[in-house]
């Protein structure tokens, strides 16, 4: 059994608009395929309770390594091919003023 990072969204909606969210959970299985499948009901449960879109988009990624991951280990990993410049990128890809995220006391997002 391998351990998996498994990414789904969901949407969330209220009047003032609508967010996004990307959560990595966790997973020990056979396959990719499993531990998606395993993700997908915890998915489905998550935007139940807390009355979200599940939007049926999962990602996984299988952690390097043996036994049961630690501190540091890399739970996910995405490749994206771009001709943006570094600061383009991290600009239409994560920082785009519009995230939800805390920030250190500089002022600088924390993450």
């Amino acid at each position: 059994m391998n351990w998996y990072g498994v990414r789904c969204v969901f949407e969330w909606t209220a009047a003032s608009g609508r967010s996004y969210e990307e959560r990595i959970t966790l997973w020990q299985a056979p396959s990719a395929d499993d531990a998606i499948a395993l993700a997908e009901v915890e998915a489905e449960t998550y935007a139940r309770e807390s009355g979200v879109e599940y939007l049926g988009f999962a990602q996984s990624y299988r952690l390097g390594g043996h036994g049961v991951p630690g501190a540091g280990a890399e739970v996910f990993s995405l490749l994206r091919d771009s001709s943006l410049e570094p600061s383009a990128y991290l600009d239409a890809y994560f920082d785009t003023g519009a995230e939800r995220q805390q920030s250190l006391p500089d002022g600088s997002p924390d993450g």
